[in-house]
C-alpha cells in the first residue's frame, strides 16, 4: 500500500459522493462518505462508533487504543461535508474528483477532504500496526461541519462526550507557506455574532413610488452601509509575526504595523490582503437580502442577514456597537435580532505544538510554524469550550501562499496537488507517532 495513493483514491471518492450541506436537516447525505472511511479502515483493529441525530447526517469515530492508560490521547477531527458548488462557474465538473497532471479537483479538495482523508490512511496505518503506541489515536469523521456542527462535532460534544477525547485535537485550516520561512499554523478562530435585521417599511401599489418607505430599499441601503463601515483595525502579536515574516520592504512593514495606516497597506499582501484584514478587523458581511413577493406591490417588509465575526477580546456588545454605528439613522426602521453567539476562541502552546513544528521541520528544514488566527468557524471549537487543546493542521507545497490557499475556500475550482497530500499524510503521520510515541 502507498499512503499517499490511499489518501488521493479516498479523496477522490468523497468528492464524488457529493456530500453537500446546504444548512437544510435533509442535506448532506454524510452517510455516503462514512462508508467510504467505514470500507477503508475495515478489518483494522480500530474500534468504530457510528452515530446519526439526524437520517442521513452520520458521524463515524475510529479509536485505534493505545499501550499505556496515562498515555495523552489525540483526536483528529475531520469533516465529510462539503458547501455547495454551481458547475456553470467551475472549469471542472465540481464533483468529479479527477486527477489530472497531479492535481485532484472537486468541491472539498481544500475544505477538508484532502485532510480527512489524510487522517484516514494515517490511522489505518496505526490500526495495522504489530505494536501499539502509547496513547489512544481517534479519528471522528464528522457531519455537518459547514452548518454549524449541530448533527456533527456539536451533537457529540452536547450528546454523547464520551465517544472523543477532548484533551487534544487537530483540525483543518493551516499548513500555507508565509514569505520564505514560515508556514502556517492556527491555534484559534474569530468569534461570531450572526445579526438578522428585520426592516419595517410601508406596503403600496408599485405605479406610485413616490413618497413610499419601500422596505427593499431601506434594506438595500443598510446592506451597502453595513458592507462599507470600517470598524478601527486591531493587530496582535500575532499579525505581527505574520507581517514580519512577508519579506516585504520595510515601508510596507510599518505601514501594516501601524493602527492607523494598515488598511491603506493591505495591497502589499497581494491575493492574501483579504485575509490580512480579516485577521485584524472586526468584520461585518451582508450575506442575505430578502425582501417583496410580487412584481407591482411595494414591500412593506425586509430581512438582511449580517455575518459579524469578532476578533478575541471582542464581545457581542462592541459587535452590536459597531453594526448600529454602520446603520445610523436607518435604526429608526430596523429593528436587530440576534441569531447567535460565539467568542473568539484559542489555544495555547503544547506538546502537540511541538510535535508539529518537528513535522514540519523535517519537511522543510527551512521553515519556522507561525501561530495564526483562522477567519471562519471549525470544530476546534468544540475542543476548546470542554478546555482542550485544538489546532488547526495541513501542509502544503511551497507554491501553496496564503493567498492562493485561502482563495480556494468556497471557492471556484476547488483543487489541490498530489505533492501536498503526500506532505500532508507524511507529516500528520509524523506527528501522531512523535506525539503518542511508544514509551515502553
Amino acid at each position: 500500500m502507498n499512503p499517499v495513493d490511499d489518501t488521493v483514491d479516498l479523496l477522490s471518492a468523497m468528492i464524488r459522493n457529493a456530500c453537500v450541506n446546504d444548512g437544510t436537516p435533509d442535506s448532506g447525505g454524510e452517510q455516503r462518505n462514512a462508508g467510504v472511511l467505514l470500507d477503508h479502515l475495515s478489518g483494522t483493529r480500530a474500534e468504530v462508533e457510528v452515530v446519526e441525530p439526524h437520517p442521513g447526517r452520520v458521524s463515524v469515530v475510529f479509536r485505534v487504543p493505545g499501550h499505556d492508560r496515562e498515555a495523552p490521547a489525540l483526536t483528529l477531527l475531520g469533516h465529510t461535508d462539503v458547501v455547495p458548488a454551481d458547475p456553470r462557474t467551475w472549469s471542472q465538473d465540481p464533483f468529479s474528483g479527477a486527477v489530472r497532471d497531479g492535481v485532484v479537483w472537486g468541491r472539498g479538495a481544500i475544505d477538508m477532504l484532502n485532510l480527512t482523508s489524510a487522517m484516514a490512511v494515517v490511522t489505518a496505518t496505526v490500526a495495522r500496526r504489530s505494536e501499539p503506541l502509547a496513547g489512544d489515536l481517534v479519528f471522528a469523521a464528522v457531519a455537518d461541519e459547514e452548518a454549524g456542527s449541530r448533527f456533527g462535532a456539536g451533537w457529540i460534544a452536547r450528546n454523547r462526550p464520551e465517544l472523543l477525547p477532548w484533551d487534544y485535537a487537530l483540525t483543518e485550516s493551516a499548513g500555507a507557506h508565509v514569505g520564505s520561512g514560515a508556514v502556517t499554523f492556527t491555534v484559534g478562530e474569530k468569534g461570531s455574532f450572526p445579526r438578522r435585521l428585520h426592516v419595517r417599511g410601508r406596503s403600496g401599489h408599485a405605479s406610485m413610488p413616490w413618497g413610499a418607505r419601500n422596505a427593499a430599499l431601506i434594506a438595500a441601503e443598510a446592506a451597502v452601509r453595513v458592507a462599507r463601515h470600517r470598524p478601527a483595525a486591531r493587530p496582535d502579536e500575532r499579525w505581527e509575526a505574520y507581517v514580519r515574516a512577508q519579506d516585504l520592504p520595510p515601508a510596507a512593514t510599518a505601514g501594516l504595523l501601524d493602527p492607523a495606516t494598515l488598511d491603506d497597506h493591505l495591497h502589499h499582501l497581494g491575493e492574501a490582503a483579504r485575509f490580512g484584514h480579516a485577521l485584524t478587523h472586526l468584520t461585518l458581511t451582508p450575506t442575505v437580502v430578502r425582501a417583496g413577493g410580487k412584481l407591482n406591490v411595494i414591500p412593506g417588509t425586509a430581512v438582511v442577514d449580517v455575518d459579524i465575526r469578532a476578533l478575541p477580546g471582542q464581545d457581542e456588545s462592541e459587535a452590536d456597537a459597531e453594526l448600529h454605528a454602520a446603520l445610523g439613522e436607518l435604526k429608526e426602521f430596523i429593528t436587530v435580532e440576534r441569531l447567535g453567539a460565539r467568542t473568539a476562541s484559542q489555544s495555547g502552546a503544547s506538546r502537540l505544538q511541538d510535535a508539529v513544528a518537528g513535522a514540519v521541520g523535517r519537511c522543510f528544514p527551512d521553515r519556522r510554524l507561525l501561530p495564526s488566527l483562522t477567519a471562519g468557524g471549525t470544530d476546534a471549537r468544540f475542543v476548546r469550550e470542554r478546555g482542550g487543546t485544538a489546532y488547526g493542521f495541513g501542509l502544503y507545497t511551497s507554491a501553496w501562499d496564503v493567498g492562493r490557499y485561502r482563495r480556494l475556500f468556497h471557492g471556484d475550482d476547488e483543487h489541490v496537488d498530489v505533492e501536498s497530500l503526500r506532505l500532508t499524510t507524511d507529516a500528520l503521520q509524523d506527528v501522531v507517532e512523535s506525539f503518542l510515541g511508544d514509551t515502553r
